[in-house]
């Protein structure tokens, strides 16, 4: 299953013809244009990456932006906690495993 976000690129011919190609092994799934509940990491994840670990930066050029925000994003994965609030904030439950 491909789950489908809506972008434009994906709406190409190659890709409609691969799919197609496909007889019935790729089956896609189109989300909503605005899905919040369904993708709880762009609500979560980026505001706190924006909001927190990223808050106030300021950098030089692209590239030090690129490093801080590798860093930021391992920061973030140190804190499973958080990250399954984001998760609970959006009513799914995720349990280890």
């Amino acid at each position: 299953m491909v789950i489908w976000d809506g972008s434009p690129i994906h709406r190409r011919v190659e890709v409609k013809e691969f799919v197609s190609a496909s007889c019935g092994q790729i089956w896609v799934e189109a989300l909503p244009g605005y899905a919040p509940d369904l993708n709880p990491w762009d609500e979560g994840g980026w505001n706190h990456l924006k909001n927190v670990e990223m808050s106030n930066l300021v950098c030089r050029d692209l590239e030090q932006l690129h490093e801080e925000f590798h860093l930021a994003v391992g920061r973030l994965r140190h804190k499973p906690l958080l990250i399954q609030a984001f998760f609970a904030q959006a009513g799914l439950n995720i349990e280890k495993t």
